[in-house]
């Protein structure tokens, strides 16, 4: 059996290593178009801020390895056309030039996700830097070195994080949103207003709620002119977001409206024999039961086992995702799993009510303890918990596990409450605040 995988970041990288343990005999050739794998994007802007060890552990696993386990990899190939009726595949070697076309028995589309790069004036211009691949790594952590100021375009995750180790190394740092908040599809209002205070105590322009309308070029710089001022820098940082890298498929495989792979539980795709993961696909949302996009690399390694336990039949059957995340501003943690309100509306859901609680994490007659706060949101008709955050400067982050598990079982904000969860004064108050929460919910 011949199967192609083509990309190898993470889903690509489990796909390829599932395949060798479910079919040993199979022939497995990746493709990917740069010269690493498995480079952990999530920590570019810890490397920027210095809090990275060695940036060589970003990686967990390398070419080399793969090739040891009998994986055949083309590296600084890339995939030009694709026929997935026929599974035949044309790969340019990128630095010969040379094309080949083969047939393979099975295809794995594991292309991930690009970088959204709106169509605005000046955009590819000198010192203005993605923030997606190791080489986008290299060249912000390499212009850092001498900045002495940075504009970040986009307050989500990657935005937020940059612009956070920005301003704490010394960087007069701008952030500018098109939303009027930071961080405003990921958390409540009453957590990003602490956030934003947080970014301006430390010395960061908000430019938020304002559109980009051009970059230029300036002889120390750049200059980004939005719709309700201009700034200027030394570099710009683009985390506008991603988009699936699907065009190579087009109309060859059903997609959702902005390009991602639809796939059924088993990982497969609309064509026979034909799997797809990560970035480039969809994900069964719990919280809506529908398909959506969601490019995280937690759902991507998920997925990447799933295509390897089905490559030769259906077998392990995909439990879907909670989107659950957490990002820590500022010694701030916050987390979340499921929906909160800014989502719940985006898609259209009504019928929700969501109650919040402020409690110490642990009891007081010790002597420090933290406060937390933590919101539920939930179906009014059958009380299912739906989703919810939680912040504080104590790491609340696996709370935010303890109630993925809690969406993706079905459980009624009922059950939730009256969940066994531990007591002992180091640790927990005798309600923890995942329980106390839900008793709030369920109380109202």
């Amino acid at each position: 059996m011949k199967v192609a995988v083509i990309g190898c970041t993470h889903a690509g990288i489990f796909s390829a290593r599932g395949i060798l343990e479910t079919a040993p005999e199979a022939d497995i050739t990746v493709f990917e178009r740069n010269d690493s794998v498995s480079f952990l994007s999530c920590g570019i802007a810890l490397w920027v801020g210095d809090h990275v060890s060695d940036p060589a552990k970003m990686f967990y696993d390398s070419v080399e390895s793969m090739e040891a386990d009998g994986i055949k990899m083309k590296m600084q190939h890339d995939v030009t056309k694709a026929d997935l009726v026929t599974k035949t595949l044309t790969y340019k070697n990128l630095i010969t030039e040379e094309e080949t076309t083969e047939q393979y028995d099975k295809i794995v589309v594991t292309t991930g996700s690009k970088p959204v790069l709106p169509s605005i004036p000046g955009i590819d211009g000198e010192n203005i830097f993605k923030c997606k691949n190791w080489d986008d790594a290299k060249a912000i952590k390499e212009a850092a070195k001498d900045a002495k100021s940075a504009i970040v375009i986009g307050a989500g995750y990657i935005g937020a994080e940059i612009a956070e180790q920005f301003s704490v190394t010394g960087v007069k740092t701008t952030l500018i949103d098109g939303l009027d908040r930071v961080l405003a599809k990921n958390f409540d209002k009453a957590i990003t207003d602490e956030i934003e205070a947080e970014y301006k105590d430390h010395g960061v322009t908000l430019g938020l709620g304002q559109m980009v309308q051009s970059f230029e070029q300036t002889e120390n710089g750049v200059k980004v002119i939005t719709d309700k001022g201009e700034y200027e820098a030394d570099i710009a940082v683009l985390g506008i977001g991603f988009s699936p890298r699907t065009d190579l498929f087009t109309g060859q495989v059903d997609m959702i409206k902005n390009g991602a792979i639809i796939v059924d539980k088993y990982m497969q795709t609309s064509v026979p024999d034909v799997y797809a993961a990560g970035d480039s696909a969809t994900v069964f949302y719990n919280p809506t039961q529908q398909n959506d996009y969601i490019p995280l690399a937690t759902n991507a390694v998920r997925q990447g086992i799933l295509v390897g336990k089905n490559i030769l039949k259906p077998t392990v059957a995909y439990l879907g995702t909670q989107s659950t995340s957490a990002v820590e501003l500022y010694d701030h943690a916050m987390a979340a799993s499921g929906l909160n309100e800014q989502l719940a509306q985006a898609r259209g859901i009504t019928g929700y009510d969501t109650v919040t609680i402020e409690q110490d994490y642990r009891p007081d007659f010790m002597l420090t303890t933290t406060p937390v706060r933590a919101t539920l949101l939930w179906d009014v008709k059958t009380r299912r918990v739906l989703g919810g955050e939680f912040y504080s400067k104590h790491d609340i982050s696996q709370t935010a596990n303890a109630l993925s598990l809690a969406i993706q079982n079905q459980m009624t904000i009922d059950d939730l409450a009256m969940s066994d969860f531990l007591f002992q004064p180091n640790f927990s108050q005798p309600i923890n605040f995942l329980g106390a929460v839900a008793m709030a919910a369920a109380a109202k």
